[in-house]
């Protein structure tokens, strides 16, 4: 399945090293045989979204996929794709960037032609660039926060009730990063997604998950706090929690946390792998970890 990564550094902003795709213990081998892509994104300390993204799996640029990546901002959003849909291209490639917001999904959304309507009864059918259902998704987020004066928070509710409500779907996992916010869904209860909220007492020492990896000297050294959401514990805190389904959770500027529960308890037309295609079921299995 798509690896997530998020983080919030509060104020900020801070700088922090990324690697994608091949971790410090290396995984350019099952880089080789699953991923079809990568991209990070951060708004800079201008609040200037900037993003570093590629379709390309380890194998095909080692030097360019396994690449430390060094970004200075408070928010950051990070994504490993295994598509579902759409081909390997860089327009089908996470985050996606839209109304100075961008987005990395993980999961699987269906009836595609269904929620092109809805996109279009929005007038928002133009933000969709590549074939993806995430892209999509995301136009669905985008069209309401439009329509409901920049609620951002009611927008993911609506939209993701509506998919609920109206689509098949896999799972609806998000996270959501704004110069100053960062947003997270788990729905519904088929991908992990776990936040760990790192106070100053509690100092970043790099983290590390089976494909993306972090570390910030500045956040360790001056005891930074942070809050991080990613799709498995990157270290061995006992303090990251896995999300509940259907939990919606906002990170604000100062780190402060709220969580909601406003979506359905099930939705309507919910798939099984042995619902999806081969391709796409494919890219909804677990990981294996390094040496595994």
């Amino acid at each position: 399945m798509c690896r997530l990564f998020g983080m919030h550094a509060g104020p900020g902003p801070v700088h922090a090293t990324f690697w994608l795709l091949t971790a410090p213990d290396s995984l350019a081998e099952q880089s080789r045989r699953m991923a079809d892509g990568f991209g990070i994104g951060v708004f800079d300390p201008g609040g200037k979204p900037v993003m570093d993204k590629a379709p390309v799996a380890a194998y095909e640029d080692r030097a360019y996929a396994s690449a430390a990546r060094t970004l200075e901002g408070t928010t950051f959003v990070a994504h490993v794709r295994y598509a579902s849909t759409g081909g390997n291209t860089l327009v089908n490639t996470h985050p996606f960037l839209q109304d100075d917001r961008m987005l990395a999904h993980n999961g699987v959304v269906e009836d595609l032609d269904v929620l092109d309507d809805r996109l279009r009864s929005l007038e928002v059918l133009d933000l969709v660039r590549g074939e993806t259902d995430s892209e999509r998704v995301f136009a669905l987020i985008t069209g309401i926060a439009r329509e409901n004066g920049g609620d951002l928070g009611d927008a993911l509710t609506q939209a993701v009730t509506w998919i609920a409500e109206n689509l098949r779907l896999y799972a609806v996992n998000l996270v959501i990063t704004t110069e100053s916010e960062l947003w997270a869904v788990r729905y519904p209860d088929t991908h992990p997604l776990y936040v760990l909220q790192e106070g100053s007492e509690d100092p970043h020492r790099g983290k590390n998950s089976a494909r993306i990896s972090v570390k910030s000297d500045e956040m360790e050294q001056n005891k930074i706090p942070a809050v991080l959401v990613a799709t498995e514990r990157m270290d061995e805190n006992p303090n990251w929690r896995m999300m509940d389904s259907g939990e919606i959770l906002r990170v604000d500027r100062n780190l402060n946390t709220e969580r909601s529960f406003p979506l359905p308890q099930h939705p309507q037309h919910l798939l099984t792998l042995a619902d999806l295609d081969p391709h796409t079921a494919a890219s909804q299995h677990p990981l294996k970890a390094a040496g595994a």
